[in-house]
């Protein structure tokens, strides 16, 4: 007959803590030596990271192992043990419940992030009171035209009561792509793309084509990348044009490769005013993954180590095309031609007001408590003074900094220097005087006030004859008058003083260009040291000088180059004092927020605006800010596509430890007394899905297990 008493209640719980101890001391056998051999190698070969993780999954594994082992046994003394403390958990949350409910509620920036189709397809309903808001938009580059679009689009906002205020005497910001008489053709910089680009791809569905009709762009761009994807055949070269064999590796050491993991996990708080140098050391710098990144993204070793971070991160699924560009897609014109033309359409179809020459100097805010309310804009219109008089009903947009502001343009015979063009907008001006105003508006001298470690330069070449397309040929081993795809991304002089690389995208890249001529597009990270060939820094160069450095870099001989650069060639060079001043470190709080708290009418736009996980000097960048900015304010009810999250899917973090250590797997790193260690794990994933999810990612490898 069963009794239940005190006695028999003290005797489980010795027999429980009894089995608990057991289990716990081996798992303690078991890693104490792996702890103390870690700690060792962690300070000789920096692989401790690695070895802890691994450690402490083999350990979970013999304690799950163990925990089924003492189950039958156990099961009496489980019951009591569950009987007690069945009632409550100290892990109980009496408040908790599942459901989904609220999971789409807006934030306090009046938004919310979603992915999938079910939104990226739908339209939202016309916002209530939508007819009586006008709208004032301060610029007119991507994030600007792409802010008109999304009012018109999905705000429906009518096209008459949207105001657009341009500085200059054309649309496009830093998307510029021109034939000055004067000059020749001039392009500062291209657009590098892919296909997870959310917000830039939700967009340009709606924009028609201005060359085919009953398309849009994005049809048109699907189409030519399709059929004509881009791939480099010759990444970097060295010695005068001879390929340098990069060969798609990353050519990083275990020491380099944890580095780079460990900045991915470092959380965005502790790399705050950090630089890249904080954080890497030459185990990095001197790899062949640093020459690509440098050269495709512009980063400096003095740049934002969380930017460097968020980067990674956010492309973490391409990063094996990052050493041929097969990841990347590209327009069939410029920037200009492609995207801002075809934007600039559809807004003037649709009725939106274009004021150009208008230069807007200050907008004035009523700041009571949280409350702030945009109240007047100051503006300069042809010279002459204006204001224009708000309410909250009147909505403004400002495009705050900017890369391509103070832009200085010099020519085949004159450097961009001294008394060289010099176009500028006021945008950082706009800037600091909003930012006086209040905290909220951000630091905007964090990022332009030390154009030493912000500039680069760039530089168009037109050839005018056939005398250097053999010289290009031989390393991009394309035909560059082909209309198709040519050097496939950049081509780096990896011993190029200057760090020069140039590129030649589908010709023509613009839409009236000569057919036999071919436009590249040559730029240098180091402007203040000297050439190779020209003794000077670039800064100080000629168009035709810059043309001279390159071709020493195509491998021309030297007897030729003067005469070729002269008479072959002609070269529009552009510096850019704040090319990357986005780069810069920073702080919470340095970026304003894209709505900053308080406001009811007033959003900012663009590369200087904070908008959580994307990286800047992107084409999505400007558009994501452009459409969080119109549905906050305005209150669309339609989610904002989040980034693209890949750095939350196993398969792709699984995919890159591998692909950068250049097809090594994680699991073929010695780790000399803890080999037998991988053993033991691979004995327990043994099949079971996560065995075939890390064959797929050729983590687990043929006769591993």
């Amino acid at each position: 007959m069963y009794r239940r008493t005190e006695t028999g209640k003290l005797l489980i719980r010795q027999i429980f803590l009894h089995n608990k101890r057991q289990e716990d001391n081996d798992i303690r056998r078991y890693i104490e030596p792996i702890r103390k051999v870690d700690m060792k190698m962690a300070n000789k070969k920096g692989i401790g990271i690695g070895v802890a993780v691994a450690a402490g999954a083999g350990a979970a594994a013999y304690a799950a192992k163990n925990h089924k082992k003492n189950e039958a046994g156990g099961n009496a003394s489980q019951a009591v043990h569950k009987k007690a403390v069945g009632k409550k958990s100290a892990y109980t949350d009496l408040d908790y419940r599942n459901t989904e409910l609220g999971r789409y509620d807006k934030n306090s920036k009046g938004i919310y992030y979603t992915n999938g189709n079910y939104e990226a397809f739908a339209r939202p309903k016309k916002p209530e009171g939508v007819d009586e808001k006008n709208a004032y938009i301060v610029g007119s580059g991507l994030a600007a035209l792409a802010a008109a679009c999304f009012l018109v689009r999905d705000g429906q906002m009518p096209g008459s009561h949207i105001h657009i205020l341009e500085a200059m005497d054309i649309a496009g910001g830093a998307c510029d792509g021109i034939n000055d008489p004067a000059r020749g053709y001039v392009m500062r910089g291209g657009r590098e793309m892919e296909n997870h680009f959310e917000c830039l791809w939700d967009l340009f569905r709606s924009i028609p084509s201005i060359e085919t009709p009953g398309v849009s762009v994005l049809d048109e761009y699907y189409w030519l990348n399709k059929e004509d994807p881009n791939y480099s055949l010759c990444r970097a070269t060295k010695n005068r044009g001879e390929d340098a064999h990069t060969d798609g590796r990353f050519n990083l050491s275990q020491k380099g490769c944890m580095e780079i993991m460990k900045l991915f996990m470092t959380k965005d708080e502790d790399l705050y005013d950090k630089t890249i140098e904080d954080v890497f050391d030459e185990e990095v710098f001197d790899s062949t993954f640093w020459l690509y990144w440098r050269t495709m993204f512009a980063f400096e070793n003095w740049h934002s180590a969380l930017e460097m971070k968020l980067y990674f991160q956010r492309f973490i699924h391409h990063i094996a095309g990052l050493p041929d560009f097969s990841a990347l897609k590209f327009t069939k014109y410029n920037q200009y031609d492609s995207l801002i033309l075809p934007m600039q359409k559809y807004l003037e179809e649709a009725g939106v007001d274009f004021q150009f020459n208008t230069e807007v100097t200050n907008v004035i805010f009523d700041i009571d408590g949280e409350k702030k309310v945009a109240k007047a804009i100051e503006c300069k219109v042809k010279g002459v003074e204006k204001g224009i008089v708000l309410t909250e009903n009147d909505l403004v947009f400002v495009t705050n900094g900017s890369c391509t502001e103070g832009t200085i343009y010099g020519d085949q015979n004159h450097a961009p220097n001294g008394d060289a063009e010099v176009r500028t907008s006021g945008c950082w001006s706009l800037w600091k005087n909003i930012a006086k105003q209040d905290p909220a508006f951000g630091r905007p001298e964090k990022f332009c006030s030390d154009i030493a470690k912000t500039n680069w330069e760039s530089a168009t070449v037109t050839t005018l004859d056939d005398k250097i397309i053999p010289y290009i040929t031989n390393i991009c081993k394309r035909d560059p008058k082909s209309g198709k795809v040519v050097t496939g991304g950049i081509v780096s002089c990896q011993d190029s003083s200057w760090l020069m690389s140039w590129t030649i995208n589908r010709q023509g890249q613009f839409k009236d260009q000569d057919k036999d001529k071919v436009c590249v597009w040559v730029y240098g990270l180091f402007t203040d040291v000297p050439g190779d060939y020209i003794k000077k820094p670039m800064k100080e160069c000629t168009g035709k000088e810059i043309t001279e450095e390159w071709l020493y870099h195509l491998g021309v001989p030297e007897e030729e180059i003067s005469e070729l650069a002269e008479n072959s060639a002609v070269c529009v060079p552009t510096m850019m004092p704040y090319i990357t001043a986005f780069f810069m470190p920073r702080t919470k709080g340095d970026r304003p927020d894209v709505i900053p708290d308080g406001c009811v009418n007033f959003a900012f736009l663009g590369q200087f605006a904070e908008t959580p996980r994307d990286t800047v000097f992107t084409t999505e960048y400007s558009v994501r800010t452009a459409m969080e900015a119109v549905y906050g304010l305005l209150g669309v009810d339609r989610g904002v596509p989040e980034v693209w999250g890949s750095v939350y899917d196993i398969r792709e973090l699984l995919s890159s430890s591998v692909k950068l250590m250049d097809g090594k797997s994680p699991l073929e790193i010695d780790l000399g007394p803890l080999n037998p260690m991988k053993k033991l794990l691979l004995h327990f994933i043994k099949g079971t899905a996560i065995e075939k999810v890390m064959r797929d990612q050729r983590v687990v490898k043929e006769g591993m297990i």
